[in-house]
């Protein structure tokens, strides 16, 4: 990836990349058993073979719309949703897969959800983008550039308000961090102290642009100029993810304090599926990053120096998510879909519940 950094940022950066190997040690992951290091890593194979797999469906021409895979970003998602306490919640852009896997939703509705069943998620209305699991503070999903950022400083205005001790992670990409919306976000964050980290999950490249042609100075250092917490951290390495976002959603919590957090990815693909892989990069590059920090590859390396995983467990873990991929995309081919009568449903609350109704006029024209 081609990026133009100021000192300070790549200080912090390198900074990071220095004590990555001390990640491990962090309290955070030192906490985990060895059960629960085996789960962060199912979970990160498992978006990986539902991303395959969507993939597959939608060159079937079994999924229409727009497709966004989480592809190298795994350990982003995992680490960050592994994070998770009772009163956290989750907002993201519509790169929301992993996300969605990693809050706990089932395979089976996000598949039919691709394929705009019923039986989908949300209802087969929202498709890749909108993903929603209110159940588990997982809310979407969204095709907006930056539109999410808003709504989850809202949510963090909302766990202020009532008092609980809780953060929203604002997820976006690097694409989104030039829109006046993001800013407005950050000002008001700032301004009331609110719970909130603006999480970065910088690819390198938007849509299909570099960031050194599309975003001037560093993405997460304007954090300071909204006197805002800020730190970069590399997004190949769970255990780094954990560590550092864990220091942020601590002060969040317990001090109400905002913070920027870029996190440093890479993803295989196109911006999205119907768009070319490569031709805004080389080939190499993408190669290479996949043979050198492919987050999967990076902790199974780990998990094996620590003794947790060995070939057997591996394969076993591989073979079950690409099962139970096939079978959510069995699932969604058997389901339903919505009706002609659906199309004004979930649209209007006082459409749903007309006896508490107290709006009058029509809600719907033909």
């Amino acid at each position: 990836m081609t990026k133009k950094t100021s000192a300070t940022a790549d200080k912090k950066a390198d900074d990071n990349a220095k004590s990555a190997s001390s990640a491990v040690q962090a309290a955070i992951n030192q906490s985990l058993s060895k059960d629960a290091r085996i789960d962060l890593f199912r979970t990160m194979m498992r978006i990986r073979r539902f991303e395959e797999r969507s993939l597959r469906a939608y060159q079937a021409k079994k999924i229409g719309g727009f497709l966004h895979l989480y592809i190298g970003q795994e350990a982003v998602a995992v680490g960050c949703c592994s994070l998770m306490g009772k009163n956290d919640h989750v907002i993201t852009a519509y790169r929301d897969h992993g996300h969605a896997i990693a809050v706990g939703m089932g395979v089976n509705e996000l598949m039919a959800e691709l394929y705009g069943k019923a039986t989908g998620c949300s209802k087969g209305k929202g498709g890749s983008m909108h993903y929603f699991a209110p159940d588990r503070n997982y809310w979407g999903g969204h095709g907006i550039v930056g539109g999410q950022i808003p709504l989850g400083t809202g949510l963090a205005y909302a766990l202020k308000y009532k008092k609980l001790k809780g953060a929203a992670m604002a997820f976006m990409g690097d694409g989104a961090v030039n829109q006046g919306a993001v800013h407005e976000a950050y000002n008001l964050a700032a301004l009331w102290q609110l719970p909130v980290i603006f999480v970065i999950e910088n690819n390198g490249y938007s849509m299909g642009t570099s960031q050194s042609r599309s975003s001037a100075g560093d993405l997460a250092r304007r954090a300071e100029g909204y006197n805002m917490a800020w730190d970069i951290c590399d997004g190949h390495d769970i255990y780094a993810v954990r560590d550092t976002m864990d220091k942020y959603l601590r002060l969040a919590r317990e001090e109400s304090k905002p913070a920027v957090i870029e996190i440093r990815c890479y993803r295989y693909r196109g911006h999205s599926v119907a768009d070319p892989d490569n031709t805004y990069r080389a080939k190499a590059e993408i190669e290479e990053y996949r043979r050198t920090k492919d987050p999967i590859q990076v902790f199974q390396n780990q998990l094996v120096s620590e003794g947790v995983l060995d070939d057997a467990l591996i394969e076993k873990i591989d073979q079950a998510a690409r099962a139970e991929a096939e079978a959510a995309s069995e699932f969604a081919e058997a389901s339903p879909y919505p009706t002609p009568d659906d199309i004004q449903k979930d649209v209007y609350w006082e459409a749903d519940n007309p006896s508490e109704r107290k709006s009058k006029g029509r809600l719907f024209f033909d």
